[in-house]
């Protein structure tokens, strides 16, 4: 697949289906998870331009920072320590129209005003999570749940 991304425009539902196979294109063949999730954080900020957009993987009890796109972030996070932490624990996608409002939000920036994190799972337990930041109030909502939760399901993890 060409290395360039085909942006679109029109209602977020559209953006992401046709995002999708793009992603599909890019992780086709490629066996390396850390370059698999480089390659969905970039296509996610060029397509969406979101605040920040990155991996936390388990490793010893906590969230330890992977790939990503945007500003330095929390290098680890504590099992039910911030959204990310409490995605974890919860074992579900948490959504955050307004990170000062969510108990125990670790701000990482400032410029962060709303979240949507999703876990990653392998053999029923979680891996990791895609934690998706925006500089705006209210950004995600159930379709980027769905679409998310889609591109999660691409990812092989070793």
């Amino acid at each position: 697949m060409s290395d360039d991304l085909q942006i679109s425009q029109g209602d977020k539902a559209e953006q992401y289906q046709n995002l999708i196979p793009q992603i599909k294109g890019l992780l086709s063949g490629e066996p390396d998870l850390i370059a698999n999730l480089a390659n969905i954080t970039a296509a996610l900020k060029e397509q969406f331009g979101w605040f920040w957009i990155g991996f936390y993987l388990v490793k010893n009890e906590e969230l330890v920072l992977g790939p990503f796109q945007g500003p330095v972030a929390c290098t680890r996070i504590k099992k039910g320590r911030g959204v990310c932490g409490s995605s974890w624990a919860e074992e579900k996608t948490l959504i955050v129209p307004d990170t000062e409002k969510f108990p125990g939000h670790i701000a990482c920036s400032s410029l962060s005003k709303s979240e949507i994190v999703l876990p990653l799972f392998k053999n029923a337990l979680v891996y990791g999570v895609l934690d998706i930041d925006s500089s705006e109030l209210n950004q995600f909502d159930e379709t980027d749940k769905l679409f998310l939760e889609q591109i999660l399901a691409l990812i092989e993890l070793p």
